[in-house]
């Protein structure tokens, strides 16, 4: 008896030992696999529950076959074991607790609320239950809560988020595969704790492809929004309902799909659907919610997918039904499903092989956790499950800058300093050090106002939202060419007649000086908060591609500005502007070349595939100013109002058609960057739809770490010729720097002559000149002090962003300028109720509105100026002569002038 107690012993030990035995970690070119801790139990489930919730992963119910597996029913379990990470770091399983009743195959998707369960079956019954599982941390308890049930029973389906808004898709209504349906469902989870009859599952238009169960069901941006995508599946083989579906039959009565399809929310108008006869009669850009996509390489069934980045899906597993009729011939024998993964990306929509796997469990669904995918248990091979836990991530493949790169860097980041160092020992004055002496030729002005307006935020994001979207922008930026004449013919003439040093001297003289002031601290809180995100967002893509963190780019870009800004002044600035626009148009045209040589087919293949797949799309013809498909409407009120806000009121621009000899001159540095934005805008949104031709061409290349917005900067590493990606990079650091000492000059400028020159601060020229190079260097500390704290790699556009921040600021100033230029009623209480009224009109659109960002500096125009001018018309009229301060009183030799 001893001898056997001691064996049972042993052999418990030596299972002991083999359960917590993990496999060593697994990686390939895109994924890592690195083991959990094994869930309990010797057998693992297929079809459990699976989420996350107050950072604990939940593991619920599941199906198995005891051993010997190829001799026993199968069992259904009601089982939860639950994950949590230990102070020290530790992972531990907790068990004890369970289901209501015993459940598997169901949905489940981790939400803020809990993980919200869908349906199951338990081998008799398939359920329309839906419930949330809530996990209390601090208690260790776990809690079951009731949810409106499904519209009716499903199995088998897969279920996907966006926001509160949970998807379910597909999913068998009983045990055979006859009953698969073509179901699409969703709850609003914000409804929650509202009235119950408000809270219950929708049933929205379903995909246009045949019924299915075992399919896919994953959530990932397509450039413009967050989709649902359903992939694969199987369903009954019956032959009038398959033909001209990709896949096969495995078996007599199966067949496998390879179909994929997408499901836009912001193309689907619920009241368009009938939910009764399930017809859809929506119209305009609501007609298709739904659109096919490129098909699987080969059937997944009950596969994982996951998304990965800003727009891949990555399939970790799933069943290929190559050996499904060979299934119960094999038992034991039978090798496992297919351990290879793919890769989906939603902007090029295409497929590729992302290498092996070390395990390729069915039936469980994929959640993140702690930054990885976890993959818990499963079914791998027919009958038999795995007790094994997977965290996944992706891998990124940074390739060395090189030396020839960072040499040429470097040297070029050094010429620019060495530029501030020549044109220090010209300022002798602030008019030298602000207007630089107003002897700069009109051709290097206009290239420092196009280079300010282009950034190199725009430099990196017009081609990105291109790749990503469509030319729908393009009109926005040729809306320069409508604007440059209002700034020539309406704002240049009271600037120069007053021989203004800031803009907002102006302002003064047509209203108050508290209106001027107001402008004026404005304009500096604007682009002092401008460096610190034109730092952070250029910063993130530089650090992919150079061997610089994004908190080092930051300092690198920040302190040479500030050196060579300080010293040097606007002539220095305009110079590196001028310089920096050659070289950044010269490296653009340099990579749209290369693009083309690597596009499969050349040019004609580029247009046929941009034309096809809408890359080359101009216009959307709708009323809804909340959508990322801008409107042709918004497109235009939105880029006259940004561009009517920089050319009037930004000191920034402003300073720089003050710093040519006369109005003259000063009327061809606007034309000349209004002109140059024309060509610059066509080449920029050309690069976009060529770098879409070329990653479509070649879909591996493609990195899933990175940002859509980095996507130009990943091209630049990894496509352009050493030595000339190291100068392009070089260009877009010092493009950062140009809008950056930019704001740093115009900042010291406005703070100098709005706020210390009216009131007599200093004693005399000598110490307005140090405070200018002082505050210059503060506000260049404090930008770069917030472009530390701004950065965030989570930010998806740093064109929308850029746009957004721009409207906020610009708007309201743009309104009190043409305020000012425009009427003859309008007074200085008038113009302050405006422009408060426009600030808190601004503050409130982005919390309580959807309002796309691209109008805000429109709306901040029409606020303050209807604002101010019908204040103005019921308070008493201002006794203040405007003469020769608006477009009325305008004297006749001063028009004649331009």
């Amino acid at each position: 008896m001893r001898i056997i107690l001691l064996a049972l012993l042993l052999f418990s030990r030596i299972s002991s030992l083999e359960g917590s035995t993990s496999p060593e970690p697994f990686s390939t070119d895109f994924l890592s696999w690195k083991a959990l801790p094994d869930l309990p139990g010797r057998l693992g489930v297929a079809g459990p529950f699976v989420g996350v919730h107050r950072n604990a992963l939940i593991v619920a119910g599941g199906a198995n076959f005891p051993s010997p597996f190829w001799e026993t029913e199968k069992v259904w379990h009601d089982g939860v074991s639950i994950l949590i990470n230990r102070e020290d770091g530790q992972h531990e399983w907790l068990e004890g607790y369970s289901l209501d009743r015993a459940t598997a195959y169901g949905a489940s998707v981790s939400t803020e609320h809990g993980i919200v369960c869908m349906g199951g079956n338990d081998g008799v019954r398939t359920f329309d239950d839906a419930f949330l599982l809530t996990w209390d941390s601090t208690t260790e308890t776990l809690r079951q809560i009731r949810l409106p049930r499904l519209p009716q029973p499903c199995a088998y389906g897969a279920a996907g988020r966006i926001g509160d808004v949970v998807y379910l898709a597909g999913g068998q209504s009983a045990q055979g595969l006859e009953t698969a349906q073509r179901n699409f469902w969703r709850l609003d989870l914000s409804k929650l704790d509202g009235p119950r009859e408000l809270f219950q599952w929708e049933r929205v238009v379903a995909w246009p492809g045949p019924s299915r169960a075992y399919n896919l069901t994953v959530t990932q941006h397509n450039g413009f929004n967050k989709c649902i995508y359903v992939l694969s599946g199987r369903r009954a083989n019956v032959a009038e309902q398959v033909d001209g579906v990709p896949g096969f039959a495995p078996t007599r009565d199966i067949y496998a799909l390879q179909d994929v399809y997408e499901f836009n929310p912001a193309h689907y108008d619920p009241q368009a659907f009938d939910a009764e006869s399930g017809k859809y009669r929506g119209t305009g850009r609501f007609a298709k919610p739904w659109r096919r996509r490129s098909d699987t390489p080969h059937p997944i069934m009950g596969g994982t997918g996951a998304a990965m980045g800003q727009s891949h899906i990555f399939v970790l597993s799933g069943a290929d039904g190559e050996l499904m009729a060979r299934s119960a011939e094999l038992r034991e024998a039978h090798p496992g499903f297919p351990p290879r993964t793919l890769a989906y990306h939603t902007i090029t929509d295409t497929w590729i092989d992302a290498g092996p796997s070390p395990a390729n469990p069915v039936t469980t669904p994929a959640v993140w956790w702690e930054d990885r995918v976890i993959l818990a248990s499963g079914e791998i091979k027919p009958r038999i499950r795995t007790q094994q836990v997977w965290a996944i991530e992706p891998v990124s493949t940074t390739p060395s800058f090189g030396f020839i790169n960072s040499s040429v860097l470097i040297i070029y980041l050094a010429a620019m300093l060495g530029i501030g160092c020549y044109f220090a020992r010209k300022n002798r004055n602030t008019d030298d050090y602000f207007r630089g002496g107003q002897k700069i030729v009109w051709w290097a002005a206009g290239c420092s106002i196009f280079a300010t307006m282009l950034s190199s935020i725009t430099y990196m994001a017009i081609p990105a939202k291109a790749y990503a979207q469509d030319q729908v922008y393009l009109l926005g930026n040729l809306m320069v060419l409508a604007v440059a004449p209002i700034a020539v013919y309406l704002a240049l003439p009271f600037f120069r007649q007053i021989d203004a040093t800031s803009a907002y001297e102006y302002l003064e003289k047509r209203f108050n000086r508290l209106v001027r002031l107001f402008a004026s601290a404005s304009f500096t809180v604007f682009h002092i908060f401008r460096m610190g995100i034109v730092m952070s967002l250029a910063a993130l893509a530089l650090a992919t591609i150079t061997p610089l963190s994004a908190t080092e780019c930051v300092l690198i870009m920040g302190v040479l500005s500030v050196i060579y800004s300080t010293i040097g002044g606007i002539e220095a600035v305009i110079w590196t502007d001028t310089i920096q626009t050659f070289l950044l148009l010269g490296g653009a045209v340099l990579c749209f070349g290369l693009m083309i040589a690597g596009t499969e087919g050349g040019v004609g293949s580029l247009f046929s595939i941009a034309q096809s797949e809408g890359k080359l799309h101009l216009f959307n013809f709708h009323w809804d100013p909340t959508t990322t498909s801008l409107a042709f409407w918004v497109v235009i009120l939105g880029a006259v109002g940004q561009n009517l806000a920089s050319y009037t009121s930004d000191q920034a621009v402003v300073q720089r058609y003050m710093t040519t000899p006369d109005i003259r001159r000063a009327a061809r540095s606007i034309w000349t960057a209004a002109i140059l934005a024309i060509p610059a805008s066509v080449l920029f949104y050309g690069l976009g739809t060529s770098l879409y031709g070329f990653y479509r061409s070649h879909p591996e290349k493609l990195d899933p770490t990175y940002m859509t917005d980095q996507i130009f900067p990943l091209f630049i590493s990894r496509e352009v010729p050493v030595g000339l990606a190291g100068l392009i990079v070089a260009g877009i650091f010092a493009a950062a720097q140009s809008t950056i000492s930019t704001s740093m000059n115009s900042t010291a400028t406005a703070v100098v002559t709005d706020f210390l020159r009216p009131f007599r601060a200093l004693a005399n020229e000598s110490d307005y000149f140090r405070w200018a190079r002082g505050l210059t260097f503060c506000s260049g500390i404090l930008g770069t002090l917030l472009g530390l704290l701004f950065i965030d790699p989570e930010n998806r556009s740093l064109f929308d962003s850029f746009i957004r921040v721009i409207g906020l600021f610009m708007g309201v100033l743009g309104g009190l300028f043409l305020l000012g230029i425009l009427t003859c009623r309008a007074n200085s209480r008038g113009a302050l109720v405006g422009a408060l009224t426009g600030v808190v009109v601004m503050g409130l659109i982005p919390i309580y509105t959807q309002i796309n960002g691209y109008l805000y500096a429109a709306i901040g125009i029409t606020v303050c100026f209807v604002t101010a001018y019908l204040v103005s018309l019921i308070s008493p009229a201002s006794r203040e002569s405007v003469q020769g301060l608006t477009i009325h009183t305008l004297r006749g030799r001063d028009r004649q002038r331009m």
